[in-house]
């Protein structure tokens, strides 16, 4: 079985009625992943993106500086796929050790590692696919590890 992306109609927003649809028995899981983001000050901004043809969620760390500015930062991208969805980190290079000394689990550890840079981009990423709960503590442990990085 091919994995296949889906929200490709720039047309058809995702609705909570259309990522039911698309993510079958994952959607529980994405409703509580969706849930947990407020808990992290993390805002998921769907847009639709000519370059990948598809719809994407970003997610928004964002905040005020000590002057008032508002900031804000990407901390990962979201894409659904046929029943379950993917939570693309992009860490740059310099931040590397940083994120193998985190308390993730050793199979994370690894895909740290084990990461190849993206062509002439400083940045290598960490892609999980999602249709459980069971790497949430990793997630959230890198997406808290994101918003240190301004």
């Amino acid at each position: 079985m091919t994995e296949q992306q889906l929200l490709r109609d720039p047309d058809i927003k995702p609705t909570g009625e259309v990522l039911a649809a698309a993510l079958s028995s994952a959607y529980k899981t994405y409703i509580d992943f969706t849930e947990q983001l407020k808990n992290h000050e993390i805002e998921l901004d769907w847009r639709y993106y000519n370059d990948g043809k598809s719809w994407l969620g970003k997610g928004l760390y964002k905040w005020s500086t000590s002057r008032g500015t508002q900031k804000e930062s990407t901390v990962f991208w979201l894409s659904v796929w046929d029943g379950f969805f993917k939570v693309t980190f992009y860490i740059s290079e310099k931040y590397r050790q940083n994120t193998i000394t985190l308390p993730l689990n050793n199979e994370t550890h690894k895909m740290i590692e084990n990461a190849v840079q993206i062509g002439k981009l400083k940045f290598f990423p960490l892609t999980f696919d999602i249709s459980a709960d069971i790497l949430f503590n990793d997630l959230f442990t890198l997406i808290d590890f994101k918003k240190t990085i301004k």
